[in-house]
């Protein structure tokens, strides 16, 4: 046996190198901050991100426990993140897969439905005269663009879904490499960069809930009962059904929390000594009316509700976009998915949930008492149940939430502060008063998976914006 030394065409101009110092090719990892051109250096712990120090002048100058870059970097278990992560990836691409598949099997039952529609639609013509060509043939159109509708979102959620699956696929091989091949510092700022473009995959995934397209639908007809009766009254017939799509919720079996957590640390029962609460600015409203609750919408916008009157949608910037068309004296509101929300109507006894897509109230719960305030919860409405009870430096409280960490933010009225209640109810720390411009608190709200939210005045003149930090 021998080698041959002959250099071919095709490779005779590529050079060999050792095996043992091949590295694969890892995507280029910046340390610079992308704004500002300066070295990444500091760590924001409030909002999980690497910064500069003009970031942290200009963007987190309100910010609590910044810390050193370097030291956050030594601290963190880089293999933990990075295997989460992958599990993170593998899990979304599952549940992606998943619906792809299903959406492959509604397709073609959607069309086996479409054919058993028409096999009925031609039993019909066979009883009838010649009047009926034309309304088969209308219903045949009809049951036609609606199949080709569905068919035409549940394909492009598929090929929406499967850029979404050639995308993670990369971040993963991307995360093997930078993992192995770079140092410390650049496999967590690596890490880090991947860790973000998974969590918007997981929020895509999460999001896919609430997204009409990924609903299963079925292709149905409605036959008109009177069809067999009246063959003698064909002239005044005009139409033989009503094909309609029925939508059923999917169930997606997520192996993770697609809820953020931090590549360095997990939050924690949070000191409510080391918060702290800036108002940021204040937006005319005038609603003029009494208000009696307020709440921030998934998607930004803001819910005013006047006291036993009107429930007014406000845009995310506080301009008043309509007025809900629900009947009654609303007093409270919350909001179970991304378009829809309950109402307590007390004097009613009741609570009205409305959808806010199609405008219509969809359901009404009736109650054997009064109800004034409710919440969403774990997929079920609560209204009212005492855990504890916290009456100090207190004096007219009206509004309240609770943060990310259970503490609860109350909007004393009387007294016109915000006070923050530990979860356990054993503590309370004046967050803002009058003396920081505030004034006539009676609603508090906080944006949707943010630290940030509104305060509203108890006549709905303002909303004033407000941000709140804790180490």
């Amino acid at each position: 046996m021998f080698w041959s030394t002959q250099k071919f065409k095709g490779t005779r101009d590529h050079k060999t190198i050792d095996i043992k110092s091949y590295k694969p090719s890892i995507q280029a990892i910046n340390t610079e901050c992308d704004k500002h051109g300066q070295q990444l250096n500091l760590y924001c712990p409030s909002h999980l991100m690497p910064c500069c120090d003009e970031c942290i002048s200009t963007n987190h100058s309100k910010c609590t426990g910044i810390k050193s870059l370097a030291g956050v970097v030594d601290n963190t278990k880089i293999e933990k993140s990075t295997k989460k992560i992958d599990n993170d990836i593998n899990s979304t691409l599952h549940i992606l897969n998943e619906i792809i598949n299903n959406k492959s099997g509604n397709i073609k039952r959607g069309e086996e439905q479409v054919d058993s529609i028409k096999e009925t639609i031609g039993k019909y013509r066979k009883k009838i005269n010649k009047h009926l060509d034309d309304l088969e043939k209308k219903l045949c159109q009809e049951t036609d663009t609606i199949l080709n509708q569905e068919k035409s979102k549940a394909s492009d959620l598929k090929t929406e879904i499967d850029g979404k699956q050639k995308n993670l696929k990369k971040m993963q091989e991307h995360l093997h490499n930078v993992t192995t091949h770079s140092s410390k510092l650049h496999s967590f700022l690596g890490v880090h960069q991947i860790e973000q473009q998974v969590h918007q995959c997981q929020r895509y995934v999460d999001d896919l809930e609430d997204d009409e397209r990924a609903k299963e639908f079925d292709i149905k007809m409605k036959q008109n009962d009177e069809i067999e009766s009246i063959q003698s009254k064909l002239r005044s017939l005009e139409s033989l059904g009503e094909v309609m799509v029925v939508k059923t919720e999917i169930a997606l079996n997520r192996e993770t929390s697609v809820r953020r957590k931090a590549q360095v640390q997990s939050r924690v029962q949070s000191n409510i000594n080391n918060m702290t609460m800036n108002i940021e600015t204040k937006i005319e409203i005038n609603i003029e009316e009494d208000i009696s609750d307020m709440i921030c919408l998934m998607d930004g916008r803001v819910i005013v509700v006047e006291q036993w009157g009107k429930v007014n949608l406000l845009t995310s910037d506080g301009k008043l976009q309509k007025q809900l068309p629900i009947p009654g004296g609303a007093c409270s509101v919350t909001q179970i998915n991304q378009n829809t929300i309950a109402i307590t109507y007390p004097e009613e006894k009741a609570i009205k949930i409305f959808n806010m897509e199609n405008e219509t109230v969809t359901k009404v719960i009736t109650l054997d008492k009064v109800c004034y305030g409710l919440s969403f919860s774990n997929n079920s409405l609560a209204v009212g149940k005492q855990i504890w009870q916290y009456t100090q430096d207190l004096s007219g409280p009206e509004g309240l939430c609770t943060d990310s960490y259970g503490n609860i933010i109350v909007a004393d009225y009387e007294s016109n502060r915000i006070i923050v209640i530990s979860k356990d109810g054993q503590n309370s720390k004046v967050l803002i008063s009058e003396e920081d411009g505030l004034e006539e608190s009676k609603c508090i709200c906080f944006k949707h998976n943010e630290s940030a939210g509104f305060i509203c005045d108890y006549n709905g003149t303002y909303l004033t914006k407000f941000n709140l930090s804790a180490e």
